[in-house]
């Protein structure tokens, strides 16, 4: 049986600014995300659920409680089969003082294999993928794959007084598991196909390989429009790699609701499929969830299960890096002088969800010699309230010809940027250094005919005049204000 590939993941990402009915508070935490699983699958009809051990506070009885829970769904959708859960881990090269949670999370699989075999009686693994984020070589996803198959199934045959662990406790199953590596760095990124054709060599992978590219790490390290050459260069080279390798490779990439990070919402996805044609799974975090109506969320998926799979647009690789290298700097550069500003609106974002400190690239401890910024969610949050749309950062960089590059390597760029353009306050450029302002007008004049949000720019005026007051008790409430215009808080 040919194993189904989702095409739509739910995740955990707290980008929403509505929460869902189930929640009895502002954080959704334990219990809730049982609940919040349940619900992807069974009222918005996706079929795979991201299970986030890697930042926050997991429930690593998520099987045992749904099957339980929710016994008749589950007995007509089967778990492993119907619909899927997808670990995440954190990845010791990087998060070395959460290692050990890889290893937790290895360890949970078949004892979840158990839970679910008891409940179908068929065999089903509940559990068989993990990815592994900020993956930068194939050694780092097949140390996963062979840890699993020598110490988590492999000790079964281990001696224990008088007795195998196996006759003791029972058998280890699944026998094997598949690892999806998680790209998010520029490097790792622009060699991803180097990085799977290595991996599929050594784990002697002969039918299938999830990839998954990161798009918000990539665009608050480099700039938005970086961030999308990097992955459609990447999604090229997987594609040729794929043509010549006997292995089916599906992408997967990690896309939000603000343009910034995706512009991935339900009112946008003709958009998303033309930039992404050869993207075989995207990731629905919160806002694409919870701050659209649940028809709009299951018309969207039902589009997308729909779909077809295609090549990939074409792009020119040289130009694009050369366009890449040019805004990740000018970007970067910008991103210097603002950072204060952004570290310090940040503080009064909402929290969506309890989570624990990632660590590690800029993408996560956000620290680049003197550069400290929030979480991707937090900076484009802190810049929308501002009214500096963030997508406009480094594009000053750019001349005619290479806009001209633009147009014809991308679907809806311009489109997305002038959606961003929406929430643009430049009555408030006075808050950002002087040449920042004039670098930020000057890119404007490329975009004519954007319609400025009232609503929205009234609300940012007053949360700009609050902080030049330093007037702060209410400004958490007003970026909510202006996030629910927005429908996505970053």
């Amino acid at each position: 049986m040919k194993l189904k590939i989702p095409r739509a993941m739910s995740t955990q990402h707290p980008d929403n600014v509505k929460q869902p009915f189930f929640v009895n508070n502002s954080v959704i935490s334990g219990d809730d995300e049982i609940k919040e699983a349940f619900y992807a699958f069974s009222h918005l009809k996706i079929n795979e659920q991201l299970w986030d051990c890697e930042g926050k506070e997991v429930d690593n009885y998520v099987v045992e409680k749904l099957l339980t829970r929710y016994e008749d769904y589950f007995l007509k959708n089967k778990l492993g089969e119907d619909i899927f859960i997808t670990l995440r881990s954190p990845n010791p090269r990087v998060e070395k003082n959460q290692g050990k949670i890889l290893l937790e999370t290895l360890e949970s699989i078949p004892r979840n294999f158990d839970v679910a075999e008891k409940f179908y009686g068929t065999g089903i693994a509940p559990i068989f993928e993990v990815a592994i984020p900020m993956t930068s070589s194939s050694e780092e996803i097949f140390r996963v794959k062979d840890y699993y198959n020598k110490q988590t199934i492999g000790k079964e045959n281990n001696v224990i007084d008088d007795i195998s662990i196996k006759n003791w406790v029972g058998e280890f199953k699944p026998k094997d598991i598949n690892v999806i590596p998680l790209i998010e760095d520029k490097t790792s990124m622009l060699r991803a196909d180097k990085i799977i054709e290595e991996y599929i060599e050594k784990a002697k992978i002969q039918e299938h390989q999830r990839v998954w590219l990161a798009r918000s790490d990539p665009a608050l390290n480099y700039g938005n429009l970086s961030a999308i050459l990097i992955n459609k260069i990447s999604l090229q080279k997987i594609h040729h790699l794929e043509e010549k390798s006997s292995v089916d490779l599906y992408p997967i990439i990690g896309c939000g609701s603000a343009p910034f990070r995706g512009n991935f919402r339900p009112t946008k996805m003709d958009n998303i499929l033309k930039s992404y044609p050869s993207v075989q799974t995207f990731t629905m975090q919160s806002a694409f969830k919870y701050d659209y109506s649940e028809e709009q969320v299951r018309e969207s998926v039902n589009l997308l299960e729909n779909t077809k799979v295609k090549n990939p647009m074409q792009i020119d690789e040289n130009l694009g890096l050369k366009v890449i290298e040019k805004v990740s700097s000018k970007y970067q550069e910008q991103i210097y002088h603002i950072a204060p500003l952004v570290n310090k609106i940040s503080n009064y974002i909402p929290q969506r969800r309890k989570r624990k400190l990632h660590i590690g690239l800029l993408g996560y401890s956000r620290k680049s010699g003197t550069i400290k910024l929030p979480r991707a969610i937090k900076f484009c949050a802190s810049l929308y309230s501002l009214g500096l749309p963030p997508e406009i950062l480094g594009l000053s960089s750019l001349n005619d010809k290479d806009f001209d590059f633009i147009d014809e390597s991308t679907a809806s760029f311009n489109e997305d940027t002038m959606d961003a353009l929406k929430f643009l306050n430049i009555d408030n450029l006075d808050l950002f250094p002087l040449k920042l302002q004039d670098e930020v007008k000057e890119t404007l004049k490329r975009f004519d005919g954007y319609e400025i949000n009232k609503k929205h720019k009234k609300i940012t005026d007053i949360i700009a005049n609050n902080f030049k007051k330093n007037n702060l008790l209410s400004v958490s409430e007003d970026i909510e204000r202006a996030a629910s215009i927005r429908n996505f808080l970053g």
